[in-house]
């Protein structure tokens, strides 16, 4: 399970047990990937922080301060964390895993911020920094062009629309759980292309994000 993960982020762990940690929720057991997630949040301010102030030298400290926001923000981390399909990873108790944790956007955030923070004690900060870099492509690029970040279903959107193809529809599969703490299940339906994907989420847009995901893997492969 944890060898394609760490060939999809890029660095190969010395100490697995640290990326063990860093997939385990608190609902889980102990250790958990709290102190992990509080580790990597500083590492990745951090980092992007680095990042900007290179590739941009000419944008002031309002825009920077701005620009390192949109980029370590939840929706941004829960995006990379669905390309990773991160969610199937996760260690959850069954408590969350009914309530649906692993499409949760902030239990997926916590957990990517939780591997950088697994990365940098296992391979010192260049190692962070790569597998950081390396996630944060396309986003640090379209930032660099003056895009604004995207997420999956205006990504997706704009997939189809470039191929001249029906946009998607998105339809409430299910819901489940109490009133309090429903689970949504979505299917992202492409018709022209015979595609049908379902997300699970904490709200009906949480799911509908990780079927959009889904849908777009499945036109790219």
């Amino acid at each position: 399970m944890t060898g394609a993960l760490e060939q999809a982020i890029g660095h190969r762990f010395a100490n697995a047990s640290l990326l063990l940690t860093a997939l385990t929720h608190r609902s889980h057991s102990s250790p958990n990937n709290e102190r992990l997630e509080f580790l990597g949040d500083s590492i990745l301010s951090a980092v992007i922080a680095h990042e900007l102030y290179g590739r941009f030298p000419q944008v002031p400290e309002g825009d920077m301060s701005r620009l390192r926001a949109r980029l370590v923000c939840q929706d941004s981390l829960h995006q990379l964390a669905l390309s990773l399909s991160l969610g199937d990873r996760l260690r959850l108790g069954d408590g969350e895993q009914k309530s649906g944790g692993a499409g949760r956007p902030s239990i997926l955030a916590d957990a990517l911020e939780a591997i950088f923070g697994a990365v940098w004690l296992d391979g010192g900060f260049d190692a962070a920094r790569r597998v950081i870099v390396g996630l944060y492509g396309k986003m640090l690029a379209e930032v660099a062009s003056g895009k604004p970040l995207k997420d999956a279903k205006t990504r997706l959107q704009e997939y189809l629309q470039g191929q001249r193809l029906p946009l998607p529809r998105y339809v409430l599969a299910g819901a489940d759980g109490e009133a309090h703490a429903q689970v949504f299940t979505i299917a992202c339906e492409i018709d022209s292309r015979r595609i049908r994907t379902e997300g699970r989420g904490g709200s009906r847009r949480a799911a509908e994000q990780i079927a959009a995901e889904k849908a777009l893997e499945q036109l790219r492969a």
